[in-house]
């Protein structure tokens, strides 16, 4: 039986897969470490956030090719490759795949600095040449770290190359394997913040208000469509055949889904990693915010709370209670800090005695001044127990309300709960907590590499192996949570 490949560039790790499409099994996966990362010191302290997009290619490449090794004599069933990986950032190459600007990524700040000459951020003055109405078009509101900020933020600065493609990650090594001009997905697009999710192409208002050329932007295609087959200098880099089909990639929320959840028409999925979203498959273009609306591959759309407290946030405590230990107590570093909050907050009663916890550190998309608030705070309740209890808990109720949003805009009552992302398969606390919030049982996938996983059914729809996304998630498989 056929077997295809998917590989996810993320921001911390890059991880590549090869999927057996008549089992659902993984025959092979390797992750590499995103060490690509260039920021210099005092720029990161600006909140700057940049990248060697080549060196990410060369990492994916390697992952590639680890993958081709442990497929073996299998490696001629191989009949394509997905592509996902990070959204929201840019960089600028030329025609020929040769980058222009480093890769900022999503965690860019820079869109929050004062524009030269004026009393404005980058992103206020942005937010007002594309005007009010724009959100309803693109479903999301400009943001620091967006392709679209972050194009005019290089622009107001002189720093954009005069002729070159803003490409997305994905886009940008997809482009790099086939030697093909750059193409994007209405999934990766989106992130832009200058994309009409309904028309699903660029938005030429919002170009034409930001003053960027529509030159400036690639062709938009359907994920899991052709884009080209692997070059000879790619598959030299990753072992596998010269003319292997390579199909247009996708954005990594989007193929989390698509690699967790089997029924969408069903299936409220959350996902918890740095940050933490709950989403779910819309047939109709709804536009309620705080919820984002995101086009969801070949078709569709994904409504989408992108709440900004996750793994970010119980990393917070984490980090407070190991100060207190070295600054007060003199202990030395112990890296076993996560497990012992885990198993107070499992001691700790629901409710946390009266102590309730925002946990929103960081703000959220819609309030980024916002911060972390506890209250109901008594001596008799003030421990560590209750304080990861409740912060726990107040993570489970910032989910629960974008699923609330959801069913109010749409109606929709999901049957199952799907989880995914390390900051709930290794938190079965909080999977508890999740799952009592939403009145539902949890599921996780069998697999861990829900990204690539999606990438990799896109790839099997391109290649004709199932005839749509539904037929291909049924090779999904699952396990329930334990807490």
């Amino acid at each position: 039986m056929a077997i295809t490949l998917g590989i996810d560039l993320g921001t911390t790790t890059i991880t590549a897969l090869a999927l057996d499409l008549a089992r659902g099994d993984l025959v092979a996966c390797c992750t590499r470490p995103n060490d690509a990362e260039t920021t210099a010191a005092a720029d990161k302290e600006r909140g700057r956030s940049e990248w060697d997009a080549e060196k990410i290619a060369a990492i994916g490449c390697s992952a590639l090719r680890s993958v081709a090794e442990s497929v073996g004599a299998r490696r001629a069933e191989i009949v394509g490759l997905g592509v996902t990986g990070q959204q929201h950032g840019v960089v600028v190459t030329d025609r020929r795949q040769t980058p222009l600007t480093p890769l900022v990524n999503w965690q860019d700040r820079r869109g929050e600095e004062t524009l030269p000459g004026g009393d404005r951020t980058c992103v206020e003055a942005a937010v007002a040449l594309a005007g009010p109405e724009a959100p309803a078009r693109t479903g999301c509101r400009l943001s620091a770290g967006y392709l679209g900020v972050t194009l005019y933020w290089l622009k107001q600065n002189g720093l954009l190359p005069p002729a070159g493609v803003a490409c997305l990650v994905t886009d940008y090594f997809a482009s790099r394997l086939t030697d093909a001009e750059p193409v994007t997905d209405p999934t990766m697009a989106a992130s832009s913040g200058l994309f009409d999710v309904a028309a699903r192409d660029w938005d030429p208002a919002l170009l034409e208000a930001l003053g960027l050329p529509a030159a400036l932007f690639p062709e938009v295609r359907e994920a899991g469509d052709p884009l080209g087959t692997l070059s000879e200098s790619a598959a030299d880099a990753t072992g596998l055949p010269a003319g292997l089909p390579v199909f247009v990639g996708l954005g990594d929320n989007q193929a989390s889904f698509v690699g967790s959840v089997a029924d969408r028409h069903s299936t409220v999925l959350v996902n918890v990693g740095t940050g933490g979203q709950v989403g779910a498959f819309s047939n109709t273009f709804v536009f309620e915010p705080p919820l984002e609306v995101r086009p969801f591959p070949r078709g569709g759309y994904l409504l989408v709370e992108a709440g900004l407290c996750g793994g970010r946030s119980y990393a917070a405590l984490e980090g407070f209670f190991r100060q207190v230990g070295a600054e007060l107590l003199d202990r030395q570093r112990d890296d076993r800090v996560y497990e012992a909050m885990n198993r107070l907050a499992a001691r700790a009663p629901p409710g946390a005695d009266g102590l309730r916890c925002e946990p929103f550190f960081t703000g959220t998309r819609a309030e980024p001044e916002r911060r972390a608030t506890w209250t109901g705070v008594s001596a008799r309740n003030f421990t560590p127990a209750n304080m990861t209890r409740a912060l726990l808990e107040g993570m489970a109720s910032a989910f629960r309300y974008g699923y609330d949003r959801i069913r109010e805009v749409t109606g929709f009552s999901p049957t199952h709960l799907v989880g995914a992302g390390n900051g709930l398969r290794e938190n079965s606390v909080l999977a508890g907590i999740v799952a009592e919030e939403f009145g539902l049982p949890m599921v996780f996938p069998r697999h861990h590499e829900e990204a690539a996983y999606g990438a990799a059914l896109v790839a099997a729809v391109g290649a004709g192996t199932f005839p749509d996304l539904d037929a291909a998630g049924k090779l999904l498989r699952y396990e329930r949570a334990t807490g």
